[in-house]
């Protein structure tokens, strides 16, 4: 494509050789991550092939894909053709999220991400919640994310602005300092009290690279404390607190334990999910009702997510059927 083409084509802009030396804030992120800033709109497959091909350059010598780059390094990011207008998120999906900040300081962003869309990008998917935010908020060229929600899963996201608000944040969930509670609606009646799963999960990839988790002894430690909010008869609202980080956790373990989530098509009951659409549930019911960590200075942060309107709507829907009221079994919620 020459320059004619691309000064006639709106949507394209070509980039310069920038050589660009990392600070302490840029420090500890992985090269293809910062070159995703850096090129905006370039293509992955084009990202990854200049990184092969050696045009990317750290410190004049090629580096892969997974290099994590230190304070001091010096990256020769080379020139680019890359989309502008055309791989701009919808205006909605920013909408959704800027309309949804639960909080904001110079450190970090805590949105209630929608049930539905993707944290990130990928596996088909052209924008998740970090690439709608970073493109809606160009200013913040670190924005992060501190963890992850599955696409269906609504509540709260944390996300990082700067480089050593990330690395503060991923110290905190490595050192087990980080409290999550979600809102679950469980299939069947629960009579099982407060119950603590502890059964480790394994990760595995079917056709497509599609991941599924099953409990097995070959897994990783997983554990979920669970225990009753409401009962509605044959649905049980249940407030979950994940001690692990685990792919898939509270969907499994719910599953493993007789009481898969309503609306799960991938781990739970087929016809009951059947049923429960007729009755206006249309994805799974797993909300991240709250989250809290102690800040920089060790003052304890809480942020709550307001549930998503349309399990809201489904639950005021039950409580209007048979067997009537749901019954309060958790004091305080």
């Amino acid at each position: 494509m020459n320059e004619s083409r691309i000064a006639a084509d709106p949507a394209l802009r070509q980039t310069r050789v920038r050589k660009i030396r990392i600070d302490e804030e840029q420090a500890g992120q992985r090269i293809d991550n910062f070159l995703r800033r850096e090129l905006p709109g370039l293509p992955r497959s084009r990202l990854y092939r200049i990184l092969r091909r050696g045009e990317v350059r750290v410190n004049g010598g090629r580096v892969s894909a997974e290099y994590k780059l230190a304070a001091g390094d010096e990256v020769r990011v080379p020139p680019a053709r890359v989309s502008i207008d055309r791989d701009a998120p919808p205006a909605g999906a920013a909408r959704a999220l800027l309309d949804n900040v639960i909080f904001e300081d110079r450190r970090m962003l805590v949105v209630n991400k929608p049930g539905g869309m993707a944290v990130h990008g990928g596996s088909g998917i052209s924008f998740g919640a970090i690439e709608i935010l970073r493109n809606a908020r160009p200013e913040l060229r670190d924005l992060s994310l501190a963890h992850r929600l599955d696409r269906e899963t609504s509540g709260c996201l944390v996300l990082a602005k700067r480089r050593s608000a990330l690395r503060n944040l991923h110290a905190l969930f490595r050192d087990g300092l980080v409290e999550k509670n979600y809102l679950a609606l469980a299939i069947g009646d629960w009579q099982l009290g407060e119950q603590l799963i502890d059964a480790p999960l394994l990760v595995q990839h079917r056709q497509g690279g599609e991941r599924h988790v099953i409990v097995s002894g070959e897994g990783k430690p997983a554990q979920t404390r669970m225990r009753l909010s409401w009962s509605f008869g044959r649905l049980s609202l249940l407030q979950c607190q994940p001690l692990t980080g685990r792919t898939h956790q509270i969907r499994v373990h719910a599953a493993h334990i007789g009481h898969p989530l309503a609306g799960d098509e991938r781990y739970g009951n087929q016809q009951v999910n059947a049923e429960l659409r007729k009755l206006g549930l249309k994805r799974l019911f797993l909300h991240a009702q709250s989250i809290s960590f102690p800040d920089e200075h060790g003052n304890e942060l809480h942020f709550t997510a307001p549930l998503a309107d349309d399990l809201d709507e489904f639950l005021n829907r039950l409580s209007d059927r048979p067997p009537g009221r749901p019954r309060s079994v958790a004091p305080g919620d």
